[in-house]
């Protein structure tokens, strides 16, 4: 097996840079019908997806679930606003790491509290406050997969040299696995606390 391990990595980070969410400023400052909203999550995330020609980013059932499982208030006439184009896309990116019920449970306080509010902290600021992090993350995010990279390419020296890009590859892989695999059990720990508070409320 040969694995042009600089090709590889460049791609890695070019990749990451390539990596832009959608500005709040970009979404729609009208309510939108469901065909509409698709089609605006679909022309702006589809490159994030692993395959974009093939894979759905949104679709009217997805949506349909979203709201028939309180991750979503439901639309008004049948129409989304802004704040409900930016409920979807956090939910996007929690789909694929957090079931449909941790979603829940920490979106909940956001709809109830943030949800078209005339408050100073609504889910526009909420959603730039986050965001407003990526670029200093994604610099973080390419010197620790450079760290973890070379990390992998210092093992297995012993190994039979056909073998040895594959095992260091195989390693590299496990390294991510591993950082991804911890980072879920902290979500998912924070996730548990929240629903306990969330229930300890209603019980008062």
């Amino acid at each position: 097996m040969t694995i042009d391990k600089d090709d590889l990595l460049n791609s890695i980070m070019e990749s990451l840079d390539r990596i832009q969410h959608i500005k709040s400023e970009d979404i729609p400052g009208i309510d939108l019908y469901m065909d509409q909203v698709t089609t605006f999550m679909e022309n702006r995330l589809k490159n994030t997806s692993r395959n974009p020609e093939s894979d759905k980013v949104l679709t009217k059932t997805m949506i349909n679930n979203y709201a028939k499982n309180d991750l979503l208030p439901p639309p008004v006439k049948k129409k989304y606003s802004k704040e409900h184009v930016l409920m979807l896309i956090f939910i996007y990116y929690f789909k694929g790491i957090l079931s449909i019920n941790d979603i829940q449970t920490l979106l909940e306080p956001v709809s109830r509290k943030y949800f078209q509010t005339d408050g100073n902290i609504d889910i526009s600021r909420i959603y730039d406050e986050v965001f407003s992090l990526e670029k200093s993350q994604v610099e973080v995010l390419k010197e620790d997969i450079l760290h973890k990279f070379e990390t992998a390419q210092g093992i297995f020296e012993d190994a039979p040299e056909e073998d040895r890009e594959f095992l260091r590859m195989f390693s590299f892989v496990g390294l991510l696995g591993f950082d991804v695999y911890i980072k879920k059990l902290l979500i998912e720990k924070m996730v548990d606390e929240l629903r306990k508070s969330g229930e300890q409320e209603k019980g008062k």
